[in-house]
């Protein structure tokens, strides 16, 4: 892949720049800010070249109708004050919209187009609709990796109508997760959590030949101590999964890949209840398994200790009662211990793991943090990328 930084010559180029702007809203306020701010050295990179900005991204899933609710003005106006420059919101049918009427104020630096998914031909991957994007610019930077696995008019067809580069961010995205798939530095440690192992089979899979730990916590972990004979009460579990655990176990022992699971937990009631530390063999039937127990934590955190490198997706527990969060926060603790060493390579990723990382500011304490959710997962799966696949 070409990447943004090394085109010497950008000054006075329109970039079409492909973000990810797609954050989560509650009345119309900016929940979470994560991948607004995350774009924004790359903003400022392309306007310290002198370069005219116009900003591509989606919100939501209005399915190509005009939806207010959905409308990409809460996250101008936030990045407007973020990187104090005025960003002008084009509202108008982008369709009509020609490049002769783009940046006629020379202070304009910066323009914000309407949701794309506004338009049925966004998803459609539409050849006319990509083309006519292109046409308002002169380069294409996909800075969106968090969509690069859409086969989407903005991410895969209008590269055929310009230069096309990865941006700043996407390339260290790419840099991370070939640091833990290709390049690796072992020992290396995969902690995995969720709630279907169904959905992470293939991650599983896939990692199992390459990783030398594969930790399985969360409700995923339910599933394997209920096939290991133990007791789980009314804790999440998915039904008909002996043959995907099964799968697991025989390649782990192929491979020699450790799959390591909870020695001991922490159950409730239910989702508000107090917690209470209990042996595999004590649970009881109306016991809820909401995080690890003490003895998980430590032989973890020793796993950790001796690893080079971590991928995380998937808090330990049921973090958002801070009486389940302790096994999640002490894996935090452990891996930042070893960061400020310089002792290994961290990067997390996932939703979840994510909004557990911010609730105690610490994502800028790992390596790398993926805001990414189905690329970050799909690319561990090894599959490849159509949004990657176009830029190479």
């Amino acid at each position: 892949m070409r990447n943004i930084k090394d085109e010497s010559n950008l000054s006075e180029k329109k970039i079409l720049l492909r973000l990810d702007l797609n954050v989560p809203l509650d009345n119309g306020k900016i929940v979470d800010t994560t991948r607004i701010d995350k774009i924004v050295p790359t903003i400022s990179f392309l306007l310290k070249k002198n370069a005219k900005v116009i900003i591509l991204s989606h919100m939501g899933r209005p399915k190509g109708k005009i939806v207010d609710k959905l409308s990409l003005k809460p996250v101008c106006e936030y990045l407007k004050n973020k990187i104090n420059e005025n960003v002008k919101l084009i509202t108008t049918n982008l369709k009509g919209i020609e490049t002769a009427d783009l940046f006629n104020n020379r202070d304009e630096k910066i323009i914000m187009l309407e949701n794309l998914r506004f338009y049925v031909e966004e998803e459609k991957n539409n050849n006319e609709f990509a083309k006519h994007l292109a046409n308002l610019a002169d380069i294409y930077v996909n800075e969106a990796f968090s969509c690069s696995h859409r086969m989407h008019a903005s991410i895969f067809e209008i590269t055929k109508f310009l230069p096309s580069y990865a941006g700043l961010q996407l390339n260290k995205e790419i840099n991370a997760l070939t640091k833990i798939t290709s390049e690796i530095k072992k020992p290396i440690t995969c902690i995995i959590g969720g709630s279907k192992i169904s959905s992470k089979i293939n991650i599983i899979k896939n990692l199992i030949p390459k990783f030398d730990n594969i930790i399985i916590v969360g409700a995923m972990a339910n599933n394997i101590l209920k096939y290991k004979g133990h007791n789980i009460g009314k804790s999440i579990q998915e039904d008909g999964c002996d043959k995907i655990i099964e799968e697991i176990f025989s390649l782990s022992v192929k491979e020699s890949c450790k799959i390591i699971y909870p020695e001991d937990v922490t159950v409730g009631k239910n989702l508000n209840g107090l917690p209470e530390i209990k042996e595999l063999n004590g649970i009881l039937e109306d016991d809820l398994i909401l995080d690890i127990g003490p003895k998980s934590i430590e032989n973890i955190n020793n796993i950790i200790e001796k690893s080079s490198t971590i991928l995380w997706n998937g808090p330990a527990g049921y973090f958002e009662n801070p009486n389940f969060a302790k096994g999640s926060l002490e894996i935090i603790k452990k891996i930042i211990k070893k960061n400020k060493t310089n002792t290994i390579y961290s990067v997390a990723g996932g939703g979840d793991t994510v909004a557990l990382l911010n609730s105690v500011n610490a994502i800028h304490n790992f390596d790398f943090v993926s805001t990414a959710g189905g690329a970050f997962l799909e690319y561990l799966e090894g599959k490849e990328l159509p949004g990657i696949k176009a830029l190479n």
